[in-house]
């Protein structure tokens, strides 16, 4: 079971905004998107001038629109754009985007993404909790960070939505949404094939086939499988250490250079398969299934604190790529001999979805979105990270989930005067959460205390959801849109509390009296959407929206006191944004540039708290237990700027940019909440920043093309909180990460040879959360390391 997590937040860096606002006038973001999936409707404007930046058509309010158009903060990428970037994952998305920071998580999180959009969002894998950011592939929400860090597969392009989306995509968008979309079959045989070698035996193949079963029925393949080893070594401390004063001893099959193992790797392997039906220009049904597996070892991951009073008086920390961590318990309490923990995170999902599309009249389409997700993962941990045996945690996790959704959508015009959309949505979900608990407080001096159990919990949830969208157009200069959702959920929590074998759990503090306990939540929220948007010229377009989103409550989802279960419900966080934006094509297309400023306020805010005394009855300091619980910490407030732009000055040579700056305050502090960690409710860095450039050359004659392309991504020093209340606040520092890649392309285009470098001056860094639950009884923090300096060499064949 994991337990409470260090929380990533964001540096304070004193800057005026005036300086703010002039940084972001000259900054900026996304590229050349290409055209949406949906094409755009026969009266769309006409494609971009074969000169200049290509034009955008995303999807964001149920209907194709010009990116220009939308009177929403979007950063829009194509399948083009994520090539020439390197980018294969979703987590990689992050780093052009403003105000957006995706982490893949690890070691006591699993298979899972942390997501912030505008300091907002989760970083907790258990489907209990609820995200922050609306995940969506080809309209299908995914309800789980688990599972979130999924390969890039055959997509035509991605748009990620900052600020609220409560209306648009519902709950839990309360941050923002990203929303990817699938490449459709289509009318011609076509296919590509792509293989990589790199750095550390990385190995990638992908590929994709697209062909005509009939001259209605279209079929499309996709695979991916991704190896490589890790970057940070598990190394035996007694062998490493020989005649140390602990007496640990090495492990006879330790290998070479006392190495056990390799925490980092990669080990995914993707499928997709789409098949469309589009007889006419009434219907579109497009039936897609995935399935996915990933078994790699655990998340790289080092010791960053260690208080050598708890460990005996020993340093475990190793170095920069190093761990001693053993995940080796021994025997003790109801660990009738000594075992050692699955250093492996596995998992195995797959999903299915139908979206079919009926157009009845010119004026009128309904649409219906069926889908259906399953997944399993499993992983272990070494909570402590040191080989020490006498102050020691380690947990094994088995999670199940299993998620329905069906949402129906009519949409509508009024001539000239009003588009419009209503619809419904629906899903259940059921999650059963197995965990096995060994936390040990063994520490000389002290009486020994031994928390060991089991967990088997199931939850189920549920939630329904009427919406309502229109888009008034009182001239043909003007648009005014509102948005209505209301949405109304439901939660059942049943809590499994026993020892090992199954049996009765006697315990001195209650944990036992848990089992069999049940909870629930119920709760219902309308979130509202207005906006404006005026244009000016053909190149100038400015917007004004008010929005609210919301992220659902629930029940402490890991108590380890029955209390903790009674008290431990929170409710929903809110936020209303006031957004101010400008959005612009300049000097005939050659240069975009979009700007956006907000201020959320932001309501109830659900925070992991470090005191449950309030919770289970303990006097404050005299918990024994490290707290789980999530509860409404208080309100804040929050403001920022953003800018993003793309430009093309010459044939050839393409500029994309970004720059955002985010800050905030509390409000109001919970008075049930004594133990907030944070400065202020914050959870990114202040200041973001990206800057790319490539240039297509023509080599001329039968030589093809050669486009050499430069990344650079800039986070901000960033708040990560106190490892106590009273203690010292702490940040990641800078980081500034530089990517560089040259593609040569045969005079057909359809052959790519290309070299990268990823973080190429091999810059050291730790990502923005640690593990700290045993802290105050191991002493020691863990945090996952950023991977080192890698090249690979790919070849692409397109037919």
């Amino acid at each position: 079971m994991a337990k409470t997590f260090g929380i990533f937040t964001r540096a304070r860096l004193a800057q005026a905004a005036a300086t703010a606002a002039l940084a972001c006038a000259l900054s900026a973001a996304p590229a050349f998107a290409a055209e949406a999936a949906d094409a755009p409707p026969a009266d769309a404007p006409a494609a971009a001038a074969e000169h200049g930046l290509k034009e955008i058509v995303v999807t964001a309010q149920f209907r194709s629109q010009k990116l220009q158009d939308t009177p929403l903060s979007i950063t829009a990428v194509n399948s083009d754009l994520l090539k020439s970037r390197n980018q294969t994952d979703i987590s990689q998305i992050a780093a052009q985007a403003p105000n957006v920071q995706l982490t893949q998580m690890g070691g006591a999180f699993g298979s899972s993404m942390a997501a912030y959009i505008r300091g907002v969002g989760q970083y907790d894998f258990n489907p209990a909790y609820e995200p922050g950011v609306g995940i969506y592939i080809d309209d299908v929400y995914y309800a789980s960070l688990t599972g979130s860090v999924m390969d890039l597969l055959d997509l035509d392009r991605v748009e990620v939505l900052r600020g609220p989306q409560g209306t648009l995509t519902g709950r839990n968008s309360i941050g923002g949404a990203i929303k990817m979309f699938s490449t459709k079959p289509s009318a011609e045989n076509s296919g590509s094939i792509e293989a990589a070698y790199g750095a550390r035996n990385r190995l990638d193949l992908r590929g994709s086939m697209n062909f005509a079963l009939t001259d209605s029925l279209f079929v499309r393949v996709s695979g991916v499988h991704k190896r490589q080893d890790g970057y940070v070594n598990m190394i035996d401390y007694g062998c490493a250490n020989p005649g140390n004063s602990l007496g640990i001893t090495a492990n006879a099959n330790t290998g070479k250079g006392c190495v056990i193992g390799k925490l980092g790797e990669k080990n995914y392997t993707g499928a997709r398969a789409s098949i469309r039906y589009n007889p006419n220009d009434k219907i579109d049904w497009i039936i897609s299934g995935d399935y996915t597996y990933e078994n790699r070892s655990n998340a790289a991951s080092v010791l960053t604190v260690d208080n050598t009073v708890k460990t005996g008086g020993i340093d475990f920390r190793c170095g920069n790529y190093c761990t001693y961590a053993n995940f080796y318990m021994p025997a003790g309490g109801q660990a009738g001999q000594a075992y050692t923990m699955p250093t492996n995170t596995m998992f195995t999902g797959w999903g299915t979805s139908s979206n079919l599309k009926y157009t009845i009249s010119d004026n009128l389409n309904i649409q219906s979105i069926t889908a259906y997700r399953k997944y399993h993962q499993t992983f272990g941990t070494d909570d402590d990270f040191t080989p020490y045996a006498l102050v020691a945690g380690a947990g094994y996790n088995d999670l199940t989930f299993k998620f329905f959704s069906q949402e129906l959508r009519l949409n509508g015009k009024i001539g000239s005067l009003a588009e419009w959309t209503v619809g419904g949505f629906y899903n259940d979900q059921t999650s059963v959460y197995f965990t096995r608990q060994d936390i040990r407080y063994i520490v000389p001096g002290v009486p020994s205390f031994y928390l060991q159990f089991q967990g088997n919990d199931p939850v189920k949830a549920n939630s329904k959801a009427g919406f309502a969208t229109v888009i008034l157009h009182p001239t043909d200069k003007l648009n005014v849109t509102g948005g209505l959702r209301y949405t109304s959920e439901h939660k059942d929590y049943t809590f499994v509390r026993q020892n090992w074998s199954g049996g009765t759990l006697v315990d001195a503090f209650g944990v036992g009296a848990l089992n069999g306990s049940k909870a629930n939540y119920d709760g219902e929220k309308l979130d509202w959407r207005i906006s404006a948007d005026y244009r000016f010229s053909p190149q100038l377009m400015a917007y004004a929206t008010v929005s609210t989103g919301f992220k659902g409550g629930g029940v402490t989802a890991r108590p380890f006191t029955k209390t903790q279960a009674t008290n431990g419900t929170f409710r929903p966080e809110t936020l209303t944004s006031y957004e101010l934006g400008l959005k612009s094509d300049l000097f005939d297309r050659r240069l975009r540039l979009n700007l956006a400023g907000f201020v959320n306020d932001y309501k109830n805010i659900q925070l992991p708290i470090s005191d449950c005394s309030l919770l289970d009855g303990f006097a404050a300091g005299t918990d024994p237990y490290p707290c789980a619980a999530i509860q409404n910490a208080g309100d804040g407030k929050m403001w920022g700027l953003e800018g993003e732009l793309s430009a093309s000055p010459v044939d050839g040579l393409d500029i994309d940019a970004s720059l955002s700056w985010i800050d905030g305050e509390w409000s109001r502090i919970s008075a049930q909440v004594t133990s907030i960690k944070l400065t202020d409710p914050i959870t990114s860095p202040n200041w973001r920043g990206s800057f790319g450039i490539q240039y297509k050359a023509d080599l001329g004659g039968s030589n093809g093309t050669l486009t050499p392309r430069f990344d650079l991504a800039y986070t901000g020093k960033q708040q990560i909180g106190r490892l106590t209340v009273t203690g010292p606040l702490e940040y990641n520092p800078v980081i500034a990460i530089a990517n560089a890649r040259v593609t040569w392309k045969n005079p057909k285009q359809d052959l790519a040879i290309s070299f990268e470098v990823s973080n190429l001056f091999d810059k050291y860094y730790y990502l923005p959360l640690r593990f700290q639950a045993l802290y105050a009884s191991a002493g020691t923090v863990y945090s996952n390391v950023g991977r080192p300096r890698e090249w690979a060499i790919s070849v692409r064949k397109s037919f």
